[in-house]
């Protein structure tokens, strides 16, 4: 029984080891720029909604991306220049990436592709200014988008 044990186990290890099991989940485009690839420069907005605080109110955009080029779906926001935070994307097929962003840019930030190809996505941020206090945060998350 312990051999059955043990070499059970060791070849649990490998599996989960093994290169080709660790990138099944990866999907063509995933975490990769969608600028420095090349798939943001014919991409358009699929949802959009505002990144809002209660204290606030409404502090900026947030716009899910969609490249048919690439198949590919990613998160794109619009703040104040001062803001920092953090930009997710997600698929219906339990993938996630987050892109932590520091403040410049002109407020304009992305985060990196995940594939979506026939699949429903949506997208979400929280931004902060100021350290955070007095309610100095927000955040917005577009509706799921099916394609």
């Amino acid at each position: 029984m312990r051999r059955v044990l043990a070499v059970a186990i060791g070849a649990a290890a490998i599996l989960a080891s093994s290169p080709a099991n660790a990138q099944a989940a990866l999907k063509p485009g995933d975490h990769k720029d969608p600028y420095k690839s090349g798939c943001g420069n014919s991409a358009r907005a699929v949802r959009t909604a505002n990144i809002s605080s209660r204290v606030h109110g409404t502090v900026g955009t947030i716009k899910l991306m969609w490249s048919g080029k690439c198949q590919t779906n990613w998160t794109e926001i619009k703040v104040g220049s001062s803001m920092v935070g953090t930009i997710h994307v997600y698929t219906a097929d339990g993938r996630h990436n987050s892109f932590r962003f520091k403040a410049g840019n002109g407020g304009r930030h992305w985060g990196d592709m995940l594939w979506g190809k026939d699949m429903c996505a949506w997208g979400s941020a929280f931004v902060q200014w100021g350290g955070g206090r007095g309610g100095q945060n927000a955040q917005g998350t577009t509706s799921k988008a099916c394609g």
